[in-house]
């Protein structure tokens, strides 16, 4: 990967939407060449995907929970049944294996504490837990899906 691939990944992140000329003229490359450039990144796995990214307000899902979980058990049977449990739930839209007193790490969104409790029962049917708590973010200080690109050697 090279300076150039790593311009039009930093430009992609900002917005996907952004034209093949623009693109290409934002990192001073003819639009073929920059195209070739993008589906190598996809064929390479560095691009996974284009999504939308949705105002979670005003799809009326202004509460979000960071939810932990402290297992009852560690074999491969409760993780299995676990993971098919909460990937089921649409709510939860992060899960995190952990390392220290918290096993998983879940983040919820959810409308208020009500569909948040909606969510807790859902959770607790989906197999034994030693442990749920939440945290329920009060505010929003940094919010990005843009990886940074620092540590990427652009040779």
């Amino acid at each position: 990967m090279d300076k150039k691939d790593i311009q039009i990944l930093a430009l992609l992140q900002a917005d996907a939407s952004i034209g093949l000329n623009e693109l290409a003229k934002a990192v001073n490359l003819s639009p073929t060449p920059c195209w070739r450039r993008v589906q190598k990144l996809r064929d390479e796995g560095v691009i996974r995907q284009q999504v939308v990214l949705c105002d979670a307000a005003k799809l009326n899902l202004g509460l979000t929970a960071f939810v932990s979980i402290r297992a009852s058990q560690h074999n491969d049977a409760w993780t299995q049944r676990f993971l098919k449990g909460v990937r089921a739930i649409p709510e939860i839209v992060e899960i995190y294996r952990m390392t220290g007193e918290t096993d998983y790490l879940l983040k919820v969104v959810v409308s208020d504490i009500a569909g948040y409790d909606d969510v807790y029962k859902r959770l607790i049917k989906v197999t034994e837990l030693l442990d749920v708590s939440a945290g329920f973010a009060m505010e929003v200080v940094k919010h990005t899906t843009a990886l940074p690109l620092v540590h990427v050697s652009g040779d």
